[in-house]
């Protein structure tokens, strides 16, 4: 590169000079050639020799590297060796413990087959001088039969064959009255213990149940703050009582016991909506048709929430699952029905647990009879508007939302209306009339009415000077009659406060009672 430099800077002096010497020239080139060609050998010697020394310096570090990693890779050998060794040392340990255990157990186990193997021989020696023991009493009882038989036949005179048939009828004589009493006594023990078992199975069933007697509410008391509330419930010409009675439908009954009001219907949902409603309104102070159509609202939404969670409680007491919304609402509404003084929900509630404990007992599904047991008085509790017993209606009802077929054949023939098709049917025909007729379930009307009559008068005798007591309109009055020569005017007001104080601490009744104390003197003569 630095000759060509030179070859052309001598040309162009050459080119500008004419006089220029040419020898002159060209003995430049080759000096500038020359100069170039040293000047480029010692760069590429300079480069080579710098390139060896770099090359040396990596291949240097190049040996490090590997002697390091090569050490590291040794040591990670030599610790994995050591660990997988120390490993299977262990696992060596434990096997060898382990087959110790082993062949403790298989000698144990041994010891314990050559005891059983020396009992078994005992055994069977034992048994071996049994039998021959028994051949011998059969082959002496063979040959005394035989001399008994001889005998016989000299005897009777008879062969072999006839006495065997004079002794065949004999037996059988003696057999018949034997196999006919023998039949009976087996028939009426098989009874008897099939008896026995039912009687111990609803016993047992019975006693696992526990739950109280319910009391039947044919009306509602509501307590006043003032007698002066009494006037706003009626209202001005009586519009705000007869505006509450149309949007409850119930009846109120505002007479002149002091502070309280008497809530009626035969409808127990209605009658609730309208103890609730009529609490708020009181409580409020504001009573108007307006407030008294927003308050009947709003107890009949809250009652709503209160039967829809009651169905959802005896679900999930009984743990059952599957059954619709709408029978879960329904179910609720029994929370507020009674049959017989007996809550419906309640008397649902143990029929279910009643069947489901009798089909367990007799290897039936108990959920089966638990379910049924439960629906088979929702029919009470669907509107009256739909005809038929409450059975049908009931069975009609969730046969619309999906019950089974065995289910709803339950619910309408547990008051054998219609055919039982399963034994489900019967199950809950019969858990219902435990239900129903167990000790303390169903409290009797009349009898309860009767005996607290009778105690109204007992507790009016009680008290000294008191000559009759009768208890008359329903036990909602009593009068007493006390002796006018024992008994002072003042002495009676003191008797009728008494007799009052009395029955309100010892006695329980609807509404009020009405106590009216008699004093009179009777004057008579007989003319002749």
């Amino acid at each position: 590169m630095t000759s060509a430099v030179a070859a052309d800077f001598a040309l162009l002096i050459a080119e500008s000079d004419p006089l220029y010497d040419w020898s002159l020239a060209v003995a430049f080139v080759v000096v500038g050639g020359a100069i170039g060609f040293s000047v480029v050998w010692a760069l590429t010697r300079h480069t080579r020799r710098t390139s060896h020394e770099q090359a040396a310096e990596l291949v240097e570090v190049a040996r490090r590297e590997a002697a390091v990693g090569a050490g590291e890779l040794k040591q990670k050998a030599e610790s994995e060796i050591q660990d997988k060794r120390a490993e299977l040392n262990r696992e060596f340990d434990r096997r060898e413990i382990e087959s110790d255990v082993r062949l403790r157990e298989i000698r144990a186990h041994e010891e314990s087959l050559a005891l059983l193997d020396y009992q078994l021989e005992q055994r069977q020696e034992r048994i071996n001088r049994e039998t021959a023991a028994v051949r011998q009493a059969r082959d002496a009882m063979r040959a005394l039969s035989k001399g008994v038989r001889k005998r016989l036949e000299g005897v009777s005179q008879l062969d072999g064959d006839e006495v065997k048939k004079q002794l065949r009828e004999e037996v059988l004589l003696e057999c018949q009255d034997e196999l006919r009493a023998l039949r009976r006594a087996t028939l009426e023990k098989s009874e008897q213990e099939v008896q026995n078992e039912a009687r111990r199975m609803l016993i047992a069933s019975m006693q696992r149940i526990s739950s109280k007697p319910n009391n039947d509410l044919t009306a509602t008391i509501i307590q006043l703050p003032t007698e002066e509330m009494k006037g706003r419930i009626i209202g001005r010409e009586g519009r705000n009582i007869k505006s509450f009675e149309s949007a409850t439908g119930v009846t109120l009954l505002i007479d002149e016991s002091p502070q309280m009001v008497l809530v009626s219907s035969f409808d127990p949902v209605r009658r609730e909506i309208a103890r609730v409603a009529l609490d708020a309104l009181v409580k409020d102070g504001r009573i108007h048709p307006a407030s008294i159509e927003e308050f009947v609202k709003r107890a009949q939404d809250e009652i709503d929430l209160v039967t829809t969670q009651a169905g959802e409680d005896a679900v999930a007491k009984l743990n059952i699952n599957g059954l619709h919304p709408e029978i879960i609402k329904m179910l609720g509404r029994l929370k507020y029905r009674f049959s017989y003084n007996q809550n419906v929900l309640d008397h649902s509630v143990e029929t279910a647990f009643l069947a489901s404990l009798i089909a367990s007992e007799v290897g039936l599904d108990p959920n089966v009879a638990k379910r049924a047991g439960l629906l088979h008085d929702i029919g009470k509790g669907v509107p009256g508007e739909l005809e038929g017993s409450h059975a049908m209606i009931g069975a009609e009802f969730i046969k619309r939302y999906g019950e089974t077929p065995i289910v709803v054949n339950a619910v309408a023939a547990h008051h054998e209306e219609v055919k039982p098709e399963t034994v489900y049917a019967g199950l809950t025909i019969l858990a219902d009339t435990i239900s129903a007729v167990r000790p303390g379930a169903r409290a009797e009307s009349m009898t309860g009415y009767i005996q607290r009559l009778g105690r109204l008068e007992k507790l009016a005798m009680s008290i000294e000077g008191v000559q009759q007591a009768f208890a008359i309109q329903a036990g909602r009055e009593i009068r007493v009659v006390v002796s006018p020569s024992e008994v002072t005017d003042d002495r009676a007001r003191e008797i009728s406060k008494e007799l009052r104080k009395r029955i309100e601490a010892e006695l329980q009744y609807p509404s009020t009672i009405k106590i009216t104390v008699i004093r009179e003197s009777r004057f008579t003569e007989t003319a002749t």
